[in-house]
């Protein structure tokens, strides 16, 4: 099985330059988008083959996500069981049989003023995957606005106590993974630098890699020993965001 992941920062505008083309030569079984900043009404994909799951923001221009899956779900599930954020589109769970598959864009904090708001987010989101990891393994993928490690970062220091890389951020990072999940991608690359998933639009960052680490997959601590690949695709652009990928034997 091939997931991907990408952050798309308006699926409508990636529509309209080459997310078919990404899209076909990932080749994904499921692929998850996030920030599709789309209404109800307004998709219209034509894509042979995969089950379309749209999670809509209310907000017009905000949020949302989607799945596009070659697997039939057993179960598809909105949100976390908290509307403030569940009516942004911000999640959408797949019962896959064997494992529950989750994807989701995690609220930005917004220079740290909303960090009130994030916290409360962080640890009714660790409670919801808690309760899907009592009952089967999960896959999380997703933007999760955070850098976790000074490793996750060109300027570290420079960015230390900013909006996701705050000190307050990084803990419930960490409290996640410690509630039984892992940072596959950083698992299997424990020392690589210069391994971003974000570039500012601004100061050339991407063309001088001056990037942060925020897209993930995480997963069940029972599932690591069927990975086979946790990839970065920097290569591919049209957002600033680039896909990760993950490869999982059956």
């Amino acid at each position: 099985m091939k997931f991907t992941s990408w952050n798309v920062n308006g699926l409508r505008a990636r529509l309209k330059k080459d997310f078919m083309t990404t899209f076909n030569k990932l080749d994904a079984d499921i692929f998850a988008v996030q920030e599709i900043k789309m209404q109800q009404g307004e998709a219209i994909l034509e894509l042979n083959g995969y089950k379309q799951i749209w999670n809509y923001g209310e907000r017009k221009g905000y949020s949302g996500t989607a799945i596009f899956s070659r697997v039939e779900p057993r179960e598809i599930t909105y949100g976390i069981g908290l509307n403030e954020f569940d009516s942004e589109g911000r999640v959408i769970t797949l019962d896959l049989g064997d494992y529950f598959f989750v994807n989701v864009y995690v609220p930005n904090s917004h220079n740290l003023e909303w960090l009130d708001r994030r916290i409360i987010w962080e640890d009714a989101f660790r409670n919801y995957l808690v309760s899907l990891d009592a009952k089967k393994p999960v896959i999380i993928c997703g933007d999760f606005n955070v850098a976790h490690e000074p490793i996750d970062l060109k300027n570290p220091s420079a960015n230390h106590h900013n909006a996701g890389f705050s000190d307050e951020e990084r803990g419930k990072f960490s409290e996640l993974l410690n509630a039984g999940f892992v940072d596959i991608f950083r698992k299997l690359n424990p020392t690589l630098t210069g391994a971003y998933t974000w570039w500012s639009y601004l100061h050339k960052a991407r063309l001088n890699n001056s990037g942060w680490r925020i897209d993930y997959f995480l997963l069940s601590e029972r599932l690591v020993d069927k990975v086979i690949t946790a990839t970065i695709d920097s290569e591919i652009f049209g957002s600033d965001h680039c896909p990760v990928t993950l490869e999982l034997a059956d």
